[in-house]
C-alpha cells in the first residue's frame, strides 16, 4: 500500500560564536577530514540573514553580501556529495527526510491503531459461523457442497492476492529505508496475510532516502522478477479478468454483497483493507515515479492511480527501469575498501 509512500525530520543546527562583540560564521562539513586546509572565519558586525543549503554543506549568508573565499577543495566537497545523493535517489525521491517528519508517523500510527480498535471491536460480526464457512470456501477447504459463492465477494478475494505482489513492485527497491534502518520486506511477506493492516506500520517507519540501487541486484530475485515487464503484464491481465469478472454480476450479486459487508466481519475488514491500499498506492506510485526521475514523462500516469487496482497495475506495467550505480562505486563497497 501506500499506498502514494514512511517520515523521518532532520534537525538542521547552525553554531553562532560571538567574540570581542563580533559574529563569526563558520562553514561545516560532514565529511571535515577531507579538507586539509579549512578556511578561515570571516567576523563582520552584521547579522546573518539566511542560511543556504547545497547537498550537505550548510552556508552562511551575510546581509552585506559579502563574498567569502572560495576553497577548490570545499568545491569539490560539495559537488562529490551532489553526485552522491543523485546515485542514491538523490533528495527529490518522493520521500526526502525533510518532507516526512515525526507528525505523519504519529498520524500513520494514530490511523492505524484507530483501524485495528474497529476492525477488532466495532467492525459488524453477526456472522461468525458464516465468515468460518465462507473462507473455508475461498481456500478451496470445502467440497461441492452446492453452494454458489457470491461473484463480488470472490473477485475481491482474489484481488487481495495481487495487490502484496503491486506492493512489492512499487516499494522495492525505492521504497526501502536508509541503510540500518527498518527492513521492507518482512512487511511485505505479512502483508499478503494483513494487507494494509501490516503495511501501514511500515509506513509509518519508513526512512528514506533509499540505498542506491547495484547493477548485480537487478540481475537476482527478487529484484530481477518485481522489475520484469512480463510480471507487471501478467499482474494488469489477471486484475482486468477479475475485476470484470466481479464488475459484470448482477444487481442482485451487488445487494447480496452489501448486505454480507454489513453483517460479516470477515467481509466487513478485506473491503476496508481494499480501501486502504487503493488510497496509499498514488503516493507510492508518485515516489517510485521521482526517483525513477520519470516525472516529466509520467505524471500523466498519476491521476489514473486513482483507479484501484487497475491504475497501479498500469503504472508498472509501463514505468522505466530503475536507476543503478555500479556494484564498486556504491557506498557499501566503498565502505569495505
Amino acid at each position: 500500500m501506500i499506498a502514494n509512500s514512511s517520515l523521518i525530520s532532520s534537525n538542521f543546527s547552525t553554531l553562532l560564536f560571538l567574540r570581542n562583540h563580533k559574529l563569526a560564521t563558520r562553514i561545516s562539513f560532514p565529511n571535515s577530514d577531507k579538507i586539509k586546509n579549512p578556511p578561515k572565519t570571516q567576523s563582520f558586525n552584521n547579522s546573518v540573514s539566511g542560511f543556504g543549503v547545497k547537498g550537505r554543506l550548510y552556508v552562511c549568508h551575510s546581509s552585506l553580501n559579502l563574498q567569502n573565499q572560495q576553497d577548490p577543495s570545499m568545491e569539490k566537497d560539495v559537488d562529490g556529495s551532489t553526485k552522491e545523493n543523485e546515485l542514491g535517489g538523490g533528495s527529490n525521491n518522493g520521500g526526502n527526510g525533510d518532507q516526512w517528519d515525526w507528525t505523519t508517523s504519529f498520524v500513520l500510527f494514530g490511523l492505524w491503531s484507530g483501524l485495528m480498535y474497529y476492525v477488532s471491536f466495532l467492525a459488524p460480526n453477526q456472522t461468525p459461523l458464516t465468515d468460518m464457512y465462507f473462507l473455508k470456501k475461498l481456500l478451496n477447504l470445502k467440497g461441492d457442497d452446492g453452494f454458489q459463492m457470491n461473484e463480488v465477494l470472490v473477485g475481491l478475494w482474489y484481488i487481495m492476492g495481487l495487490w502484496p505482489l503491486v506492493y512489492s513492485m512499487l516499494l522495492l527497491p525505492t521504497a526501502r529505508s536508509s541503510k540500518g534502518s527498518i527492513p521492507v520486506w518482512p512487511f511485505l511477506v505479512l502483508s499478503c496475510f494483513g494487507g494494509a493492516y501490516v503495511l501501514i506500520p511500515y509506513f509509518a517507519l519508513w526512512k528514506p532516502p533509499p540505498p542506491p540501487v547495484e547493477e548485480t541486484e537487478l540481475q537476482r530475485l527478487p529484484l530481477n522478477l518485481l522489475e520484469s515487464k512480463l510480471t507487471a503484464g501478467i499482474t494488469m491481465a489477471a486484475g482486468l479478468g477479475i475485476i470484470f469478472y466481479a464488475g459484470l454480476s448482477s444487481g442482485d450479486v451487488w445487494k447480496e454483497f452489501y448486505q454480507y459487508f454489513r453483517e460479516s466481519r470477515f467481509i466487513h475488514a478485506m473491503s476496508i483493507d481494499f480501501s486502504l491500499l487503493s488510497a496509499f498506492a498514488p503516493f507510492w506510485i508518485y515516489n517510485d515515479m521521482t526517483a525513477r526521475k520519470w516525472y516529466d514523462k509520467g505524471s500523466w500516469l498519476l491521476p489514473l492511480s486513482v483507479i484501484p487496482f487497475l491504475g497501479p497495475a498500469l503504472y508498472l506495467l509501463l514505468r522505466p527501469s530503475v536507476p543503478t550505480v555500479p556494484a564498486l562505486s556504491s557506498p557499501s563497497s566503498t565502505e569495505e575498501k
